[in-house]
């Protein structure tokens, strides 16, 4: 570090929380530590208002879907996680669903992903949802053709009919480049906590970057309307990603921000 801290980040660096930042890495970084400790402080105040969100939410009975989309490793989980971690689990659900059953396999395809909407004063965060059929079963050869079409001829009707019904829709893609992903896809086979994620989907999500980014255009060109829009964040670096995502659900909801919790 060639520059002199100000008085305010030596302060900063006096803390408990940047001491054990500083010493749980192999080489002390203190810009990085700097970074971490400011978006620490932005977090805090942004899951505050989550707070309000939630609160105000339960007591005029709204009910709120966000969908986290994106590439593997593009960081959907962390980012509901800290949407999360702080609010009361009673009224918040994450659903991250597993491949169709049979039986869901013979049901019209919304179906499962409706029977985990949202009940009065509740959120349901989406890590993937039907927009499953929109990129990821195409690349991958887990839907016809067929199918995909009727997908993307029902998906913008469907979501007509929940913002009509009263529930909020909040649509985030997490955008990653194929350098991050590949980076990020190493650091998880190297994790023995980590290594579980790691799925035959995602061991090909490399050689398939071309397909996956063609059918992602074509979600967006499709699906990205006035009424229900997508937000791209940007999500190389996971905090910035996390900020970026949080404020943009604290802008799609006009929550009361002076309602007290």
């Amino acid at each position: 570090m060639d520059r002199e801290l100000s008085s305010s980040e030596l302060k900063k660096l006096q803390s408990t929380k940047a001491l054990i930042t500083l010493l749980s890495k192999e080489s002390i970084n203190i810009e990085r530590t700097l970074r971490y400790l400011d978006y620490e402080r932005k977090l805090i105040k942004l899951q505050i208002e989550v707070i309000k969100l939630q609160t105000w939410a339960i007591q005029n009975n709204e009910r709120i879907i966000v969908i986290f989309e994106g590439r593997d490793a593009a960081g959907k989980g962390g980012a509901i996680r800290r949407i999360a971690e702080r609010i009361n689990p009673r009224n918040i659900r994450i659903v991250a669903l597993q491949k169709p059953t049979e039986d869901e396999q013979t049901q019209w395809y919304f179906q499962r992903y409706i029977q985990q909407f949202p009940k009065a004063g509740e959120m349901v965060l989406f890590n993937r949802s039907w927009y499953n059929r929109a990129v990821l079963e195409p690349v991958n050869g887990f839907c016809t053709d067929q199918q995909y079409k009727m997908f993307m001829g029902q998906v913008n009707e469907f979501e007509r009919m929940i913002l009509e019904s009263g529930i909020h829709l909040v649509k985030i893609y997490m955008s990653i480049s194929k350098k991050e992903q590949a980076k990020r896809f190493e650091e998880l086979k190297s994790d023995p906590l980590k290594q579980w994620k790691m799925s035959p989907v995602d061991e090909r999500a490399q050689e398939l970057w071309d397909d996956y980014t063609k059918y992602k255009q074509a979600m967006f060109d499709v699906t990205n309307t006035d009424k229900s829009s997508w937000k791209v964040i940007k999500a190389n670096r996971k905090t910035e990603a996390r900020i970026n995502a949080i404020n943009y659900l604290l802008k799609m909801i006009p929550y009361d921000k002076d309602i007290k919790i």
